[in-house]
């Protein structure tokens, strides 16, 4: 969830930003399969993501666990490095939290707290006919990492072959620039999958989309290194890229900040997501990336 509560006193500048994010053993990770580390980073690149995603600042963040007894004290010290690596490499203080007993699993639950400009937060809702759709980096390497885990479950995944699953970047100077550049005119993370992430980003603008699929980034994994398929790119959540559209007007360079930006389709009116194929026929993409209850 994430808020965007207004700036107070007499020096009203900023607005504040603030997400909370659910890390729950056996939903979004598996101890079997993940390594205590990546599980601290993952934690707070989820929230960090959701900052990013906005064009904000990270500021703060705040940490509650919840721990089984018999967990061993050395997990938990290489989640918290893990966890404090990241946020020092983004600028952001480990402000507080709470510790509990949990009678069934690991639970951690992150509330980052960022700030920007007043009146310039980049919302999903800025989104128009006309604006072309990109996106940063690549998709689908995470969600190929977690289906390579389900096929061969007792097989161990090296974290140097799946980045963006066991350690994924949040893009927060990127969001960053594309705010202050005036780039972005709806933004959204990946988190959930483009489908479903460009489906909020619909909804929430009133528009329809065209995206080809041809142009689409697909990720590269494993050893040896192989492009993941097209749905793992339209459907995977989890590798936290920046999904935003621009005016036709503005000039988006191919490289910001060192990260690869590729144009994948065009704001259309209406209500509905139309995925081309390559022989330049149409249908209907629906979301079908990552829901919480969804049998």
């Amino acid at each position: 969830m994430l808020r965007l509560l207004p700036g107070r006193g007499k020096e009203k500048i900023k607005d504040a930003l603030v997400t909370t994010d659910f890390t729950l053993e056996g939903i979004h990770f598996r101890r079997d399969w993940h390594p205590a580390e990546s599980v601290g980073h993952r934690c707070l690149a989820r929230g960090l993501s959701d900052i990013a995603a906005m064009g904000g600042d990270p500021v703060a963040a705040f940490l509650s666990l919840a721990l089984p007894r018999d967990l061993p004290q050395t997990w938990v010290g290489r989640f918290a490095r893990s966890l404090i690596s990241l946020a020092e490499r983004h600028g952001v203080t480990l402000a507080g939290g709470d510790m509990a007993e949990s009678p069934n699993g690991i639970l951690a639950d992150i509330v980052v707290l960022g700030s920007v400009p007043k009146g310039k937060s980049v919302l999903r809702s800025g989104a128009r006919p006309g604006d072309l759709i990109y996106v940063s980096g690549e998709l689908g390497g995470s969600t190929a990492a977690v289906w390579e885990m389900r096929k061969r479950p007792k097989r161990k995944l090296s974290s140097r072959d799946y980045p963006r699953h066991f350690f994924p970047e949040p893009r927060t100077e990127l969001g960053r620039i594309l705010r202050e550049k005036g780039l972005a005119s709806a933004m959204i993370d990946t988190s959930d999958g483009l489908s479903t992430d460009l489906a909020h980003i619909c909804e929430e603008s009133g528009v329809g989309a065209e995206v080809e699929a041809e142009l689409i980034p697909h990720a590269t994994v494993g050893k040896p290194a192989r492009e993941v398929d097209l749905q793992f790119a339209l459907h995977g959540g989890e590798d936290y890229e920046l999904l935003f559209t621009a005016p036709p007007g503005k000039r988006v360079p191919s490289r910001i900040a060192g990260i690869p930006i590729t144009r994948i389709g065009q704001i259309r009116r209406g209500k509905q997501v139309i995925l081309m194929n390559s022989s330049g026929v149409g249908y209907e993409l629906h979301a079908r990336g990552w829901e919480h209850f969804r049998r």
